[in-house]
């Protein structure tokens, strides 16, 4: 039986060999700009669709561009296929189960992601050819989302200059318009420079690094007593100066993860850390050097995208799920919390339902979250073009995303017809954009006011490259 949207049925005819490509990044969970086999894959598939492809897009090894169509508008859609470092897990258990211990895994579902994103790009091709519109849709296949900020570097390139729209989706608990809130964060990395000595022998000769990092933590969770509620700074060590304690630590780095609501609150926070850098030093007769490694945007909303595509939503209904998904859920369920399973709700802005395995429901437009925010690079694409995403059920309500739960159920029947329903959402909103030239204008004259009021200005310092490696000989 044809669908009721003929665009559907263009997601349809390839659902199959989509389903396999997502499988298949599952299997091979690759972290940021390591990606190396998973672009081969979104490469092999553009290539088999008949794109027309650019191949280390924006200078970065794991980034591919796929073009189809001639002339007129362009519709870009996002992709990511990187995975999240020790995640490893045995897909289909309901236990903490690694495949590899220390291995990586699919915790955000970024497998699903690229993959679906691929099939609604595949599908307005389809179509374009179909219904002989001249306009373009362009698949990006982007790396490192997971704090590799690709997309950043992408627009910095200029490789959204002549897009119309961008479109892009990403795995959840529920199933809506993406709420454009998020935050923008830069990671820093800050190494400071001592002098080595004996610990023992003669420790007044040395001047601890690693003192100095630990001196900078400190100030900084003394910081946080006195930042806006919903700015966020988290650190990891890069280099603690090495394993021996009886040496003092000549060098030691630490990367800093600043996060605010915008960029002009997160470039005063990160002036504030700076000198907390700065004092660390100070304090140790130390010497501290900083490189910014990351950066991304907060997203800009655009009304008359997300209304077009909460149309498209509202004609598709919910995710099909079956009595079979449900059940798998409900044993996926007993690994969580209660406060996990309120997270999800609290993420809609709606009462919390303990007894709903999977959302069987579309979230309204103007529902507004309650729950903490995070960060992503599709931050800077919007404020370059217009953009709109959706949030696509595809695991058990209450899944705490980045944690083995996720990577667990991303091979399920559950998550394959939830990646199937984003092509289809995504697939339905590019047609909408590319057939109605009112739609477009509206899109672009409402991004046009945001920046009109406060310009982009990239988060990425001119001078910093992105952190890429090459592929294995």
């Amino acid at each position: 039986m044809k669908n009721a949207d003929p665009i559907w049925d263009h997601v349809e005819a390839h659902r199959d060999a989509f389903v396999a490509l997502s499988d298949r990044v599952f299997d091979m969970p690759e972290t940021l700009y390591h990606e190396f086999r998973s672009v081969a894959e979104h490469r092999r598939a553009l290539q088999d669709h008949g794109f027309r492809i650019t191949d280390r897009a924006a200078g970065l090894p794991t980034a591919v561009v796929g073009e189809a169509g001639e002339d007129g508008p362009v519709i870009a859609i996002l992709g990511e296929f990187d995975a999240l470092p020790y995640l490893s897990q045995e897909p289909g258990a309901t236990e903490h189960r690694p495949l590899q211990e220390g291995g990586n895994g699919h915790g955000c579902g970024h497998n699903l992601l690229g993959a679906a994103a691929l099939l609604a790009a595949t599908a307005v091709k389809d179509w374009l050819a179909e219904a002989g519109i001249k306009a373009r849709v362009r698949y990006y296949g982007c790396p490192a989302e997971e704090g590799g900020a690709a997309k950043t570097y992408m627009v910095r390139a200029g490789l959204f200059d002549d897009v119309d729209a961008a479109i892009s989706w990403h795995p959840a608990t529920f199933t809506a318009v993406n709420e454009a809130s998020s935050l923008a964060n830069t990671r820093i990395d800050f190494t400071f420079h001592g002098k080595a000595a004996h610990a023992a022998g003669a420790p007044e000769l040395g001047r601890s690094a690693l003192d100095a990092v630990e001196l900078m933590n400190v100030g900084v969770n003394y910081l946080r007593e006195h930042i806006p509620d919903d700015a966020r700074v988290h650190y990891a060590y890069l280099d603690a100066g090495g394993v021996a304690p009886n040496v003092v630590q000549a060098r030691a780095t630490v990367r800093q993860l600043i996060r605010a609501r915008n960029l002009p609150e997160l470039r005063a926070l990160v002036a504030r850390v700076r000198k907390i850098a700065d004092g660390a030093a100070l304090m140790t007769e130390t010497r501290v050097e900083s490189r910014v490694f990351s950066g991304v945007s907060n997203l800009l909303g655009n009304r008359p995208l997300e209304e077009a595509m909460q149309r498209a939503l509202d004609k598709l209904g919910p995710v099909p799920f079956d009595e079979a998904d449900r059940a798998f859920a409900r044993e996926m369920q007993k690994t969580f919390t209660p406060d996990d399973i309120r997270a999800t709700f609290r993420r809609i802005g709606m009462k919390p339902d303990p007894t709903l395995p999977l959302c069987d429901f579309v979230v309204p437009l103007d529902r507004r979250s309650e729950g903490g925010e995070g960060s992503t690079d599709v931050g800077d694409v919007s404020w370059a073009v217009p953009t709109v995403q959706a949030r696509v059920a595809t695991c058990a309500v209450g899944t705490p995303f980045h944690t083995w739960q996720t990577v667990a159920q991303g091979k399920t029947p559950a998550a394959h017809k939830g990646m199937i329903h984003a092509a289809k959402i995504m697939a339905a909103t590019a047609r909408d954009l590319l057939e109605n030239a009112a739609l477009r204008e509206a899109a672009r004259r409402a991004h046009a006011e945001h920046l009109a009021e406060t310009p982009y200005e990239c988060p990425i310092p001119p001078e910093t490259l992105p952190p890429v490696v090459e592929p294995p000989a």
